[in-house]
């Protein structure tokens, strides 16, 4: 089992924030971090959180119950209202760097690998999945749709160019991937890691895309000699560039993972796991605070020796700039 980071985050917002610092993994870690400076409308009549929980070896843990969890939001207590386990169809958009660093060394070789490895997981007719691309700007090749050769036979042409506005896209599809009905979803970011073109930093657009309860999954793929370690690992702060370690925040701040891929192995590695997470994730719902602003939460199991990942934190309360 690969060491991989995980956390989770969301509320309901709709411009752009600078993310809080990631929230502390384990059962019985708090919360902590500056609230964002963010422009938002409205305020949110209930909190939907994605829930996932791993025992001490990285397993997935399922058959929790309601009663098994608790909700602290700003360091209180909250009932939970709604509680959804187990299995479910999932709405999965994959976000495809096409820019110009991707033809180096065979990246783009790897990332098609990688798709076509998450379409023969995706589970047909009741999975959907949806195509954008990016490199000096952000298009839908494909909606989200059932019938996945249509996104097989697209994947496989252009090549890369252009400059990569990498927090800018993942901004955009994270809002596309929201408005799915089916329970579970997340985005898929395949990319070589350098963002050499975003408006937005990667704390804003962490911010923009946990606002919105999107789980953002990024699998970096490099040539094999760009691989940290050698062998599926996730870069540790020792090893980290600037870029890479604004990619490892920008997956904690929104609950998902950081993966690196050099061979058809680590791809296959990352995609099962990410699989394995999203079909038993657990749903939690419960009513927002009264206070304006920035909630921190923390989200913890009455069992001891489990880790849950989830969201950092919500927004609340009336308009504002």
């Amino acid at each position: 089992m690969p060491p991989f980071i995980h956390v989770l985050l969301i509320g309901s917002l709709v411009l752009v924030a600078i993310a809080p610092r990631a929230m502390a993994q384990g059962a019985g870690a708090s919360t902590t971090g500056q609230e964002p400076m963010v422009a938002f409308r409205g305020g949110v009549e209930a909190v939907s959180v994605t829930v996932s929980v791993r025992d001490g070896r990285g397993r997935i843990v399922k058959g929790l119950k309601q009663s098994d969890f608790v909700v602290m939001d700003s360091g209180e207590g909250r009932e939970i209202s709604d509680f959804y386990a187990g299995e479910a169809a999932i709405s999965l958009a994959i976000l495809l760097d096409i820019s110009g660093s991707m033809a180096v060394g065979g990246n783009i070789d790897r990332a098609r690998d990688a798709i076509e490895f998450v379409l023969t997981t995706l589970q047909t007719p009741r999975d959907e999945s949806a195509l954008y691309t990016f490199d000096s700007k952000f298009q839908e090749v494909v909606p989200f749709t059932t019938q996945l050769d249509r996104i097989r036979r697209v994947s496989l042409e252009g090549k890369p160019w252009g400059t990569t506005t990498l927090f800018d896209s993942i901004g955009e599809t994270a809002r596309s991937v929201a408005e799915r009905a089916n329970r579970h979803r997340a985005l898929l970011v395949i990319t070589d890691g350098v963002d050499t073109g975003s408006q937005l930093t990667a704390p804003e657009v962490s911010g923009l895309a946990s606002s919105i309860d999107v789980p953002v999954y990024l699998l970096t793929v490099v040539n094999p000699i760009d691989h940290p370690g050698g062998e599926f690992e996730v870069l540790t702060a020792a090893d980290r560039t600037a870029d890479s370690g604004t990619l490892a925040d920008l997956a904690r701040w929104t609950g998902g993972d950081m993966f690196i891929a050099s061979t058809p192995a680590h791809t296959a590695a990352a995609v099962t796991d990410l699989f394995n997470e999203l079909r038993h994730q657990y749903l939690i719902t419960f009513e927002p605070g009264s206070r304006p602003g920035w909630h921190p939460l923390e989200i913890r199991t009455r069992k001891k020796n489990l880790v849950v990942h989830a969201r950092s934190g919500y927004f609340a309360g009336p308009a504002r700039p």
